[in-house]
């Protein structure tokens, strides 16, 4: 349920009303504007009770049924999108976002050079693996806390945020101590034991779409996340596995459009995983951007030929330079409307 308070309604008034959600058994979240307040009503069994006791109350507004089977991540429970603020960039305003780096952290001067060069570039985020999930075994796993030091590093030198993979519920306190957002990846996206560690950390999530995941179940577990306690959920859409092979994966660029219409969480597109390929990057991203994508996490490496992993779709220097120079005129128009957009918001 969604429970809108009167306007101005006390701090006593609201109390007695989540006193109340409480006696039925239902836990309780809410939003708190400067004028008015929304509560969300979460729980087991028929809430018809529980709303018709609410509706009686005077200082209650309107008490709503939520129809999603995902409460706190819909549209339905926050109609307006959500900002969410790491490193001191509001992901999900009146900023598009670029976060960028290698996939995985392989030496000092490697994570270095890359920082300084996309924070020159545009980046608001430095991307790189500590902790790297590899379908070999024999594959480069990561150079693990090594690596975090060297990205916390180049975060200090660059004053880039970081994020980086999380890939076990027992790494999530490490991890957050050095990254300002956790990832979670493809492979992770219903590990239903790390969603809910994450739940409770101190630190935004990005979320990304399984290799074979529906919309609805991205956003199951980003429900999962934001129940547990973490309002601060981005969504990344890095395609999905079909029978083409011609790209690594398809890009569900419908996706971006759709969670935008359901959730009022941003969402990031991942043009790098979403096709293998370096040279169609370019255009996926002015994709992401034209169909309203909140930001990109893109994979750059110093020499894309000798990276541990995923050079194919790594860019190089000059091409990422490129690509945010050919991004700038795009940006601007997204930018446009997204200021019109909050304005009526």
């Amino acid at each position: 349920m969604i429970i809108s308070m009167k306007l101005h309604a006390t701090r006593a008034e609201i109390d007695a009303v989540v006193e109340r959600i409480q006696e039925f058994g239902y836990k309780v979240h809410s939003i708190e504007g400067e004028e008015r307040v929304v509560i969300g009503v979460v729980g087991l069994g028929d809430v018809t009770p529980c709303l018709e006791s609410l509706e009686a109350m005077p200082q209650v507004d309107k008490a709503v049924r939520i129809s999603a089977p995902y409460k706190f991540v819909s549209r339905e429970f926050r109609s307006t999108k959500s900002q969410i603020v790491a490193n001191g960039v509001e992901i999900g305003g009146d900023t598009f976002v670029t976060m960028a780096g290698p996939c995985s952290v392989e030496s000092e001067r490697q994570i270095i050079d890359t920082a300084q060069f996309v924070a020159r570039h545009g980046a608001q985020f430095l991307r790189g693996g500590a902790f790297k999930p590899r379908t070999s075994p024999y594959d480069f796993q990561g150079l693990e806390e090594a690596g975090l030091k060297l990205l916390r590093k180049a975060k200090d030198e660059t004053g880039l945020g970081i994020i980086t993979e999380v890939m076990s519920d027992r790494d999530v306190d490490l991890i957050a101590e050095y990254a300002d957002i956790l990832q979670i990846g493809a492979r992770n996206m219903q590990n239903f034991a790390l969603l809910k560690t994450l739940g409770r950390a101190n630190r935004p999530v990005m979320l990304k779409r399984g290799l074979s995941s529906t919309i609805k179940e991205l956003l199951m577990s980003a429900e999962y996340i934001v129940a547990h306690g973490n309002p601060n959920v981005i969504l990344c859409e890095r395609g999905i596995r079909t029978f083409e092979t011609e790209t690594r994966n398809t890009c569900d660029i419908t996706a971006v459009a759709v969670l935008n219409e359901l959730s009022h969480l941003p969402v990031v597109l991942d043009p790098s995983h979403a096709t293998g390929r370096r040279s169609l990057v370019p255009a996926l991203s002015r994709a992401g951007v034209a169909i309203g994508a909140d930001g990109l996490i893109v994979e750059v490496h110093p020499c894309p030929e000798k990276a541990m992993s995923d050079g194919a779709q790594s860019l190089s220097f000059p091409q990422f330079a490129g690509m945010m120079d050919d991004l700038g005129p795009y940006i601007n128009l997204w930018k446009e409307s997204r200021v019109a957009a909050l304005a009526t918001a």
